[in-house]
């Protein structure tokens, strides 16, 4: 089989798939973004040795950001996203962030970051290898790198790619206190739930200041509609229990981290609840809890995107003008910070199109839709 990554000693020629690739005049060799679903990364690591050996190793291989049909070498613009091979032989992830925050060595960068991305890093699996401050600039802004590594093995250099690119995303929410619906649980899971102050409630996020009361029907049957909601919107969405919010006009507004308590059981019982209240059970949902004093904290209940084949995500009980209501089924969606139940013609419409579709293959045309 082709390797995919090729380089040839005898004129120090490197190929990604059947394109060339050359340097940027210095050490980095330039690459596009379309190589990455070409090339996989053990290939590019034996390419990289190979020319380590014939002392032509470059520094790093970067990604040249202009279009695909674009390639200039040595004008490029690259991402801050890299990869470069290590002195032990293994392929590392390097992420280059900005922030205005000096740092006086690589320890201190250290200190600041690893905290931040450890329980990102143990969710992609990688890991933080060194820290390197940037040494170069008096003024801001100041240009650090991390380096990660992660397997290798039947992996394309776009899933390593996607590493990096997570990690660089939430660095650049953190320094720049810019909080999306994918870096939101990562900060506060980073230890930085400070920085969703002044974040409003919305489509994809719901904070509460106190526990779920999980002793009784009204706690579990509120636990699983906020986590429904979520699971029958488009993109998903965060439900942060420990922080305090204030109403303003149009809504609400977090104004506070106000810790609870959290213990080895809490997970296992906002899980239980969740799993006896709503069918099917969410897809990769996530229930973590994070620590900020001995005993008190915060949870986050990350709900991914979910397939629209599994929708609507069903609650088993209801709160009807304030009423505990155990027997009913209900169906709630986000639409912006508030909640609305799907209408009795909507799950109806579902309904049919579903048997429709078994029964005939087809969907017919629903009357209201």
């Amino acid at each position: 089989m082709t390797p995919t990554v090729r380089y040839v000693p005898r004129n120090d020629a490197w190929s990604f798939g059947d394109e060339r690739r050359s340097f940027d005049g210095a050490d980095s060799l330039v690459i596009k973004r379309a190589d990455l679903y070409v090339a996989t990364a053990t290939d590019l690591v034996r390419a990289l040795r190979r020319a380590r050996q014939n002392d032509a190793c470059p520094v790093d291989v970067v990604i040249d950001l202009a279009p695909d049909d674009e390639y200039s070498p040595k004008e490029s613009v690259v991402d801050p996203t890299s990869f470069t091979l290590l002195s032990n032989g293994s392929l590392a992830i390097r992420c280059t962030f900005s922030t205005d925050v000096y740092a006086d060595d690589d320890e201190e960068v250290h200190e600041i970051v690893a905290p931040l991305i450890e329980p990102l890093l143990r969710r992609l699996r990688a890991k933080l290898v060194a820290v390197r401050a940037d040494s170069y600039r008096s003024t801001a802004p100041y240009y650090h790198d991390i380096l990660i590594t992660a397997a290798t093995r039947d992996k394309t250099l776009n899933q390593l790619y996607d590493i990096g690119v997570s990690i660089n995303a939430l660095l650049e929410a953190s320094c720049a206190r810019q909080v999306s619906r994918k870096t939101v649980a990562d900060l506060v899971l980073g230890g930085r739930p400070d920085l969703l102050i002044g974040l409003s409630e919305g489509p994809w996020l719901d904070v509460k200041a106190c526990h779920y009361d999980l002793s009784v029907d009204r706690g579990r049957i509120s636990l699983a509609e906020a986590v429904s909601r979520f699971a029958n919107a488009e993109e998903g969405g965060v439900v942060v229990v420990g922080m305090d919010t204030k109403r303003i006009p149009g809504g609400e507004v977090i104004k506070s981290v106000r810790p609870v308590p959290v213990d080895t059981a809490t997970i296992r019982r906002y899980r239980q609840a969740i799993e006896s209240r709503i069918f099917p059970f969410p897809a990769a949902l996530k229930i973590e809890p994070v620590e900020t004093t001995p005993g008190h904290g915060l949870v986050v209940i990350s709900v991914p995107a979910q397939e629209e084949e599994l929708k609507p995500f069903l609650v088993h009980g209801a709160i009807v003008d304030g009423r505990v209501e155990g027997a009913y089924i209900s169906i709630v969606r986000r639409s912006g910070e508030d909640s609305i139940p799907i209408t009795a013609q909507q799950i109806h419409s579902t309904l049919a199109a579903g048997r429709a579709l078994l029964r005939r293959g087809q969907i017919p045309s629903i009357e209201g839709q």
